[in-house]
């Protein structure tokens, strides 16, 4: 299976199945919003004050946006 984008390309252009090449997509795709969900969660938590500062509406705050992106982000 091709691991490039025009690899991808090249593949389906000669006659690749195009349906393991949309599913190895789906999985990239995946896999970055995974590790963008991560990191986005790891930024609010490292970029606010310490958890024992802020106050609870605060870490509500922080919660309900960390689960609006990783929602987004399915």
């Amino acid at each position: 299976m091709p691991h490039g984008p025009e690899e991808k390309k090249q593949a389906l252009d000669v006659g690749a199945e195009c349906p393991a090449i949309v599913q190895q997509l789906a999985a990239v795709s995946g896999a970055d919003n995974g590790l963008m969900a991560t990191v986005m969660e790891s930024y609010l938590r490292e970029e606010f004050p310490s958890s024992e500062i802020r106050s609870d509406s605060q870490n509500k705050s922080i919660d309900e946006t960390i689960s609006i992106v990783r929602s987004y982000l399915r």
